[in-house]
């Protein structure tokens, strides 16, 4: 089992930048597919971007590829999320998930989940 505690978010500016960290308790974080997920309100929560045990791959939506870069340090627990290029439809609670095993955009393929963290970008 794995806790996870976000961090880092905020409101910044249109075309400012924001990183996101994730900490992640238990002593087999490296064993985990990690994920950054959000969810803005009135609407359902969305895929943002994935990375492998080893960081050997990444993933990311359409809507962020090139502006946000997803890594980890499995020394430290920890995954982060840098954006940039922000727009104000970012803005969203942004959460981290993990899994053993899971490599899919699906939220509900994730099992264990923090509380997450808002971000708001402002034009």
């Amino acid at each position: 089992q794995v806790q996870l505690v976000e961090s880092g978010g905020g409101l910044v500016q249109a075309g400012g930048s924001l990183r996101l960290s994730c900490a992640a308790s238990g002593r087999t974080f490296s064993s985990y597919v990690m994920g950054w997920f959000r969810q803005a309100p009135g609407k359902e929560r969305e895929f943002v971007a994935r990375i492998r045990r080893s960081s050997s791959n990444t993933y990311y939506a359409d809507s962020v590829k090139g502006r946000f870069t997803i890594s980890r340090d499995n020394a430290k627990n920890t995954v982060y999320l840098q954006m940039n290029s922000l727009k104000p439809e970012d803005t969203a609670v942004y959460y981290c998930a993990a899994d053993p095993t899971a490599w899919t955009n699906l939220p509900y393929e994730y099992d264990y989940w923090g509380q997450g963290t808002q971000v708001t970008v402002s034009s």
